[in-house]
């Protein structure tokens, strides 16, 4: 059974940093795109950051707001996607998934697929307060 199990979320400060996890089973990381997304009330779902498979160079996206804060990495021996946020926001609070999206990184990061209709998993909760 595929499995991608978010977690590392929590209450922090302005300014303080957080490493989120996307940890799978019965699936291999390295093999797919990993997108990590967030919804918050009020506001649509969106995509934060994503890391593309190693056959297409493991390479990385992210929303502008997050450019120079936010870190995506993987750990293929952990089979584990990371994502380190530092000098976090209120407006970086949401609940935040994993997600191996139906496409590459590539087609959301330049607007070639705009909608983020599928299914989320538990998410992590991402408080932060100002």
């Amino acid at each position: 059974q595929v499995q991608l199990v978010e977690s590392g979320g929590g209450l922090v400060q302005f300014g303080a940093s957080l490493r989120l996890s996307c940890t799978a089973s019965g699936f291999t990381l390295y093999d797919h795109a990993i997108g990590w997304f967030r919804q918050a009330p009020g506001k649509e779902r969106e995509g934060v950051s994503c890391i593309s498979s190693t056959d297409s160079d493991s390479r990385t996206y992210y929303t502008d707001s997050v450019k120079g804060r936010f870190t995506i990495s993987r750990d293929n021996a952990k089979n584990t996607v990371y994502l380190e946020m530092n000098s976090l926001k209120p407006e970086d609070a949401g609940v935040y998934y994993c997600v191996a999206p139906p496409w590459p990184c590539y087609n959301y990061y330049t607007g070639i697929v705009t909608s983020l209709d599928f299914d989320l998993g538990q998410g992590t909760q991402v408080t932060v307060s100002s």
